[in-house]
């Protein structure tokens, strides 16, 4: 994304609970005084890219609108710490959150999350009472994909050969000393792929979004990481989350129904669903003629006063 001259950028590093050293850049708003207190936005995903794709992009901006605002790479992820590498785990990412609230002002925080890392930030809202207020963009529930597959179209036997699958993975790498990655997005795609996967290839693997250090962009996930999401819902208590939450997804993303289906459980009058009129999945990336900002903005400017 372009970067603005006009915001200071830098690099920082903070540790979870778990002793992983995290890598973030911290976006600090034009004419940034030291002396004063500011609301601070703590913003990861989508899950496999890394901080320099659509998290900084969301977080320049809200630097660019006042707020101080931290993009990071997950644990064991980009330029963050922690082996074996390309490891994802429901609570490890979860942790990641709340390690970048004890970094920034923990008195007034928001978190954004980005497709899976959306479904993480509610995770994290429901076990962080310190963060406030909570976005959740073109969000992906990880935990349902994995153990029912896409629409929910897996049944138990599938599940259970999925398990076997993964298991038997888990084994080889065992044996091998060594993680067999998934893979990212691929390279050439079959004419009849499916269009959601020809517009990731579209931002992963294009001018537009690729990184080096993008596990989408490149050799993906550790293969085995699957196993943890389908043995734990992570939003089994997102229905206890007390502070506000703005859920936002495009009407064209084949993604939405997680949105839809995750806003239903939410409870009080601070939680609102946006739909966003013609906006596919990945719109919500980078697009600013479909990311709301001006709705996140003022989202933020209600909840962290």
């Amino acid at each position: 994304f372009a970067i603005d001259p006009e915001i200071s950028v830098q690099g920082v590093r903070f540790k979870n609970r778990f002793g992983v050293e995290l890598a973030g850049h911290l976006y600090l708003p034009q004419n940034f005084d030291a002396s004063k207190k500011y609301a601070a936005i703590a913003v990861c995903g989508p899950f496999g890219a890394v901080k320099e794709q659509a998290s900084g992009l969301y977080a320049q901006e809200m630097a660019r609108r006042g707020f101080v605002a931290v993009a990071f790479d997950p644990s064991f992820t980009g330029e963050s710490e922690g082996q074996p590498r390309y490891v994802a785990s429901p609570d490890i990412n979860t942790e990641d959150f709340s390690a970048a609230v004890d970094f920034v002002d923990p008195d007034r925080v928001g978190i954004i999350g980005i497709c899976g890392w959306g479904g993480l930030a509610l995770n994290a809202a429901a076990i962080d009472t310190r963060i406030k207020a909570t976005v959740t963009s073109t969000m992906y529930d990880m935990s349902r994909v994995n153990a029912n597959g896409y629409f929910d179209a897996m049944d138990d036997d599938a599940r259970y050969e999925l398990k076997q699958q993964l298991n038997t993975q888990r084994l080889e790498d065992a044996r091998n000393g060594r993680d067999t990655l998934a893979g990212g997005v691929a390279d050439v795609l079959p004419d009849d792929a499916p269009w959601f996967v020809k517009d990731y290839h579209a931002y992963y693997k294009t001018k537009r979004g690729y990184h080096k250090r993008s596990l989408n962009s490149n050799s993906g996930w550790n293969k085995t990481s699957a196993l943890s999401f389908i043995n734990t819902p992570q939003l089994a208590y997102s229905d206890e989350i007390r502070s506000a939450v703005l859920m936002i997804h495009g009407e064209k993303a084949h993604s939405r129904y997680f949105s839809e289906d995750a806003f239903k459980k939410l409870r009080g009058d601070n939680k609102e669903l946006l739909i966003i009129p013609d906006a596919t999945h990945v719109d919500l990336y980078d697009n600013f003629g479909k990311i709301p900002f001006d709705k996140i903005e003022q989202f933020f400017h209600d909840y962290l006063k």
